[in-house]
């Protein structure tokens, strides 16, 4: 496995095949905490792993410099999955400095016992140099925690990203372009879907300062490092962070005797004109990250439940939990499903997209206990109205 990134830069992490589940986040593909070792007339480790992977850390290094020759430990971001490993690392290497920002010393106190660490604090601007390499810093607050730091080598044109283009995949390679284009770029859109899009705007603000900075390889600290496809990842996530739309339309539904189910093949087929996307998602056959990825480019959308216990059906409910959390925003649709003698599934969909403050093209679909030919033409109607949308915000959005 090549570790090198340039002459004297070698990932030191570890890659975790088997871990399928992230705070919600299903990685199907497990992921890497990637660590970086810059060997200079000083030496410095950027980042660290997971607790449980710090001898192997360790190990990594040590195959390439002893441990007490290490001058820098830089801490990006203090979430564990980057952090974990910081107490042993700290242990083994009696002359290093900790360096990180204001804000992530203050968050790793609350994690670990630092008392005994030599600290640096460092903020934007600021630099480190290393003898012909300088490491010099960029706070990104809110990318994704408030502590979260880039360290950029202009030397090397090289950017270390921390969870900013990251993608939870594992993988005997290390670059974008040695795997399949469409693969990484289609890790990065879920990465991004499932951990980074509530922060469009911070994140539309770090690509923007990025653009003043000479940048040809970005590594983060998850997944592949970015040297081929960087300035096509730097577009999408340009589009990503204010939402562009696709003139795409998805229909996410649950149902019980399938009478939610016949209402959404309606609106799947009133939806399907040329020039638009159409996916019927049933929720029991997919999972929160799938969701959340299709909804980061679809321009509109519809959900649908049948009513249990006067209310939405409880994987409904787990779907827009979610997404409600990751705050998709500049979506339009409509709520739609069965109920018997007690209404509200519908109902409570309406409150969800209304609270997310999607626009309501229409009041809830509802069908009692079976869809009518009146109520499948209804639903036909809805999916036309869906579709047409659909194209219009796409092309404002786009124009």
């Amino acid at each position: 496995m090549n570790t090198s990134l340039r002459n004297g830069i070698n990932w030191v992490g570890y890659i975790d095949w088997t871990i399928n589940d992230f705070h919600g986040y299903q990685t199907e593909n497990g992921t890497t905490y990637n660590a970086y070792l810059i060997r200079d007339e000083k030496t410095a480790l950027i980042d660290t792993v997971k607790s449980p992977y710090g001898n192997h850390l360790l190990r990594n290094i040590s195959a390439l410099t002893a441990l007490e020759d290490i001058d820098y430990v830089v801490c990006n971001h203090a979430e564990p999955d980057h952090s974990g490993a910081l107490p042993k690392v700290m242990a083994a290497m009696p002359n290093a400095t900790l360096v990180c920002d204001k804000k992530c010393k203050t968050v790793l106190s609350k994690y670990y016992d630092i008392s005994d660490w030599k600290i640096q604090i460092v903020e934007t601007g600021n630099t480190i140099s290393l003898g012909k390499r300088t490491l010099q810093f960029i706070e990104t607050p809110m990318l994704h925690w408030p502590e979260s730091m880039f360290t950029y080598v202009p030397e090397e044109k090289l950017l270390f990203s921390m969870d900013a283009f990251g993608q939870h995949y594992a993988s005997s390679q290390r670059f974008d372009d040695e795997v399949p284009r469409e693969t990484i770029l289609q890790e990065a859109k879920i990465y991004y879907a499932n951990i980074i899009m509530p922060y469009g705007k911070q994140t539309a603000k770090a690509v923007e300062q990025l653009s003043s900075f000479d940048i040809d390889m970005v590594a983060p600290s998850h997944g592949l490092i970015w040297r081929n496809y960087l300035q096509e990842l730097l577009q999408s996530y340009k589009d990503w962070a204010i939402f562009r739309a696709k003139p795409k339309v998805l229909i996410i539904y649950e149902t019980m005797w399938n009478s939610t189910s016949e209402m959404a093949r309606s609106i799947f087929e009133g939806a399907s004109i040329p020039g638009v996307d159409v996916k019927l998602i049933q929720i029991s056959s997919s999972n929160l990250t799938r969701i959340a990825t299709e909804i980061l480019d679809a321009a509109t959308v519809a959900f649908g439940s049948s009513t249990l216990n006067a209310g939405m059906l409880p994987t409904v409910a787990t779907v827009l939990t979610y997404l409600k959390g990751l705050r998709p925003v500049g979506k339009a649709g409509f709520a739609f499903g069965s109920y018997g003698w007690g209404r509200g599934g519908p109902e409570a969909i309406d409150e969800y997209m209304k609270a997310m403050k999607w626009e309501i093209l229409l009041g809830p679909l509802k069908a009692q206990y079976r869809p009518t030919p009146e109520i499948r033409d209804e639903c036909f109607k809805a999916g036309k109205l869906l579709a047409t949308k659909a194209k219009d915000l796409a092309e404002l959005r786009n124009g």
